[in-house]
């Protein structure tokens, strides 16, 4: 099967390709706005086609998917913290550029596009947990509106050019090769400043709820629902379950065997007070997803972390 993964460069995409490579059937081209990104993934061998190209509405689609089977839509230009900003020209970004693309994949003959939503933004936030999937979407950020539009555009065109669309509504993934200095992922970010003894900072109190996932656990999810045949379309993908921050810290702090440098600030408007997703309908469809625990997702994640960057670290 012919792949294409835009924005392939990322923590997703990353693993993603490492999972997809392990069948020789697979040609898989990556995509991102600069072959720089793919530093880490290039060391690893595996047989790929990289194509540096931006993610805009001047790219030319058309040349790009050109004999391509399917389609992972991984990027985003924003993240939820501050989507807020600049709202007009990230709507433009990535909504109208989505259309842009999805528009050479009806011409091009695409099979299936599937689409890495937010189950953390999307829902919003006046709803009970564990959310499901048919409830009202009524996001507080602008990426949030974004991931739902983008859902709303691939309805649209499975409607009228008839193609085929997954949308994976994914929690809070996090592990190996998540950039653990950037702003999003609150695991892998607290585990490598716990490991450097740095100052790890926290808005609000410690009381905000996640979901959780290792990311071998959302990418197993994830191609089991890219290559299912269920008659839904949208899957919420997570632990099922919430953990708070605090839990998260003191969980760190068990699995390291250290103590933490913890600076609490103000918290955020865009931050969801509690969200956690249910999961029954992706368990219906392809079985329960016996997701690891927190302890050992932390402990992998550290190892990795630990080899990764040359850091010395006592663990547990």
């Amino acid at each position: 099967m012919k792949i294409i993964l835009f924005g392939a460069a990322g923590f997703i995409g990353t693993n993603l390709t490492i999972k997809l490579a392990c069948d020789s059937k697979n040609e898989i081209t990556l995509v991102d706005k600069s072959k720089a990104f793919f530093e880490p993934i290039k060391k690893l061998g595996l047989n790929i086609r990289i194509i540096e190209s931006d993610f805009s509405e001047n790219t030319n689609f058309d040349s790009i998917l050109i004999g391509q089977d399917v389609v992972y839509h991984l990027v985003s230009t924003t993240v939820p913290t501050t989507s807020n900003k600049h709202i007009a020209d990230e709507l433009k970004a990535n909504v109208v550029t989505t259309s842009c693309m999805l528009d050479a994949c009806v011409r091009k003959g695409i099979n299936k596009v599937i689409f890495i939503s937010s189950g953390g933004t999307v829902y919003g936030k006046e709803v009970n947990c564990p959310i499901k999937e048919n409830i009202s979407t009524d996001p507080i950020s602008s990426y949030g509106i974004q991931k739902v539009t983008i859902e709303k555009l691939l309805f649209l065109y499975q409607y009228l050019y008839g193609l085929d669309y997954r949308v994976i509504r994914l929690a809070n993934p996090y592990g190996p090769y998540q950039r653990p200095n950037g702003v999003l992922g609150a695991v892998t970010t607290f585990t490598y400043k716990a490991l450097l003894n740095e100052e790890i900072l926290v808005f609000g109190d410690g009381s905000v709820v996640r979901d959780f996932i290792f990311i071998d656990d959302a990418i197993r999810g994830i191609l089991n629902i890219v290559n299912g045949t269920n008659k839904h379309r949208t899957f919420n993908l997570g632990c099922g379950y919430g953990t708070s921050i605090q839990k998260v810290l003191l969980t760190i702090q068990k699995v390291l065997g250290c103590d933490m440098k913890i600076i609490y600030k103000e918290g955020r408007k865009v931050d969801v007070p509690i969200n956690y997703l249910d999961i029954s309908r992706y368990e219906k469809a392809y079985g329960d997803l016996n997701p690891i625990s927190l302890y050992v997702g932390i402990k992998k994640t550290a190892d990795f972390i630990k080899s990764s960057y040359g850091i010395e670290g006592k663990m547990v």
